[in-house]
């Protein structure tokens, strides 16, 4: 059932590939992308999944298709939990879609499992740490709007216990004020699931706005950091959080 959940979704990306390569303008070489993130706390979606850590990315990109490597490690707790995530994506103009398998080094299986050591490729539904999502977004310049759904791994339950299929979706609204580059972002679960904060239908978990500026080093390098204050409606938790980027 998984793997043919994953087939459709990768025909999906490839069909809209097909479908615009023949008018798009983008690269026609192979460009990089190398950097990592430096935070206070790790912040995802509504959810605070780790303290101050550091969160390295690896990306390469070809007319509009781009796969990148993520990952986020503790810097101060060491036993937080580290994360691996690859994503293979498409965009053309406004439009992306995307594939994401996300793994934890440990965490609690689909069955309830507790796992402290996880293995990598080890893939079985029931027993992984992976977990797969599929995206797909429009960004229309004053705000972009994005749908993610788990479509396999270890994925949460709704209130049947089953496989909920946890959906995420969320409006992000770029601005500039008072010399700062701003983002402002509303983050909802549209159904019941265990994957975000236990979401016990549809739920406003994310609400944030984060600010950042480029601090500039030398004439030909820059840090830009940023500032972010956020809130869970859901579950009642606030967050402040700050940190830096570094990019060639």
């Amino acid at each position: 059932m998984v793997e043919m959940i994953m087939k459709k979704a990768i025909l999906a990306i490839a069909a809209v590939m097909a479908l615009s390569v023949t008018g798009a303008k983008a690269q026609d070489k192979v460009e990089g992308t190398i950097g990592a993130d430096i935070v206070s706390r790790y912040y995802w979606r509504g959810q605070a999944l780790g303290d101050a850590a550091r969160q390295p990315t690896l990306g390469v990109s070809w007319k509009g298709l781009s796969l990148t490597a993520w990952g986020s490690y503790g810097f101060v707790d060491t036993d937080d939990t580290k994360e691996f995530d690859l994503t293979l994506g498409y965009a053309y103009k406004g439009f992306h879609v995307g594939l994401t398998d996300y793994f934890f080094d440990r965490g609690v299986t689909f069955d309830g499992e507790p796992v402290e050591d996880a293995k990598y490729f080890k893939y079985g539904a029931h027993s992984t740490t992976h977990v797969w999502e599929a995206n797909v977004g429009y960004d229309f310049g004053v705000v972009a709007l994005n749908w993610y759904t788990n479509i396999g791994g270890n994925d949460g339950v709704n209130k049947s216990g089953k496989r909920a299929y946890s959906s995420y979706v969320e409006a992000a609204a770029p601005f500039k004020l008072a010399g700062l580059d701003w983002t402002a972002t509303v983050g909802a679960v549209p159904y019941r699931t265990s994957f975000y904060s236990d979401a016990k239908g549809f739920a406003v978990t994310n609400v944030s706005l984060r600010a950042t500026k480029d601090i500039e080093i030398t004439n030909k390098f820059s840090v830009p950091i940023f500032a972010q204050v956020a809130a869970n409606p859901s579950n009642e938790k606030a967050y402040f959080l700050v940190g830096f980027t570094l990019q060639p």
